[in-house]
C-alpha cells in the first residue's frame, strides 16, 4: 500500500506546486503591468482550459492566461448549457446572508399571509423605486422588509426621517411612493437611517431599488411583479 500511495502523494504535491506557481506568476505579472491589479482577492482556474479567473474588489471578475499576458473583461458563456457563468459567479459572490440583516432598522409591509420574504433598499426620491413600488402592489402573500436608503441627496434623508418617524411607517411610505402624498414632518431617533447607509456601502449597494431575496441573491434595479414572483417562488 505504501508503494501505491507514495506516487499518488507525490503527484498531488506536484499539481499543487504547479497551481501555486501559476498563481504566483499571474499575480506578479499583472501587478507589475497593471497597477490597479496589485491586490488580487483570488486567482482560480476557470472552466476553460488555460483560462484563469481573477477576482478584485470583492466581486469584480476578469480572466487571464497562465502567464498573465492577456486580460479578458466580459462574460464567460457556456453555450451547451446556455448559462452565463460569469453572471452566476458574481451573483454567488454578491449574495447576502438574509437572516443576518439588521431587521430592527427596517419596517415591514405585509400582504396576504406574509409567508414569503423580501428585503428592499430604496430611496424616497428614486423614480425607479416609485415605479417598482406601484408594480409591487400586485405581489401578494409576502413580507417586505423596507430599508430606507437615502443616497440621492439631503432631501432624500429628510423624507426618510419623516417616514421613519411616522406613526404608521408603512402607510407613510406607500402614501408617498404610490399616491404622491408627501410625508408629514416628524422627528424621532432616526439613527437607523445612518446605519442603513453604512450597511449599503458595506454590501456595495450603489443604486436603488436593490432587492434581496431569502436565498441571499440580490437584484439591482426595478423589476416587474412577474419577475419578483418568479424569484420569490
Amino acid at each position: 500500500m505504501k508503494r501505491l500511495f507514495t506516487p499518488l502523494i507525490a503527484c498531488a504535491l506536484l499539481l499543487a506546486g504547479t497551481a501555486w506557481s501559476q498563481e504566483a506568476t499571474i499575480r506578479k505579472n499583472l501587478a507589475e503591468r497593471i497597477p490597479q491589479l496589485q491586490q488580487l482577492d483570488e486567482v482560480i482556474k476557470s472552466p476553460v482550459a488555460g483560462l484563469y479567473e481573477i477576482r478584485v474588489n470583492g466581486n469584480e471578475i476578469y480572466y487571464t492566461d497562465a502567464e498573465g499576458n492577456y486580460l479578458v473583461q466580459g462574460n464567460l458563456i457556456d453555450t451547451r448549457l446556455k448559462r452565463n457563468l460569469t453572471e452566476e459567479r458574481i451573483e454567488k459572490l454578491s449574495a447576502i446572508n438574509f437572516d443576518a440583516l439588521p431587521f430592527k432598522d427596517a419596517f415591514t409591509i405585509v400582504r396576504g399571509n406574509g409567508k414569503r420574504k423580501l428585503v428592499v433598499f430604496e430611496d424616497p426620491n428614486c423614480g425607479y423605486c416609485k415605479r417598482f413600488e406601484k408594480d409591487l402592489q400586485k405581489v401578494n402573500n409576502v413580507t417586505v422588509y423596507m430599508f430606507l436608503y437615502p443616497i440621492l441627496g439631503p432631501d432624500s434623508t429628510e423624507k426618510s426621517k419623516h417616514i421613519w418617524c411616522a406613526k404608521d411607517r408603512a402607510k407613510a411610505w406607500q402614501d408617498w411612493m404610490v399616491r404622491d402624498a408627501a410625508p408629514a414632518t416628524a422627528s424621532c431617533d432616526s439613527a437607523a437611517i445612518t446605519r442603513n447607509v453604512e450597511l449599503g456601502r458595506k454590501f456595495k449597494i450603489t443604486g436603488t431599488p436593490t432587492l434581496v431575496f431569502a436565498d441571499g441573491s440580490r437584484v439591482p434595479g426595478a423589476i416587474g411583479a412577474d419577475q419578483v414572483e418568479k424569484r420569490l417562488n
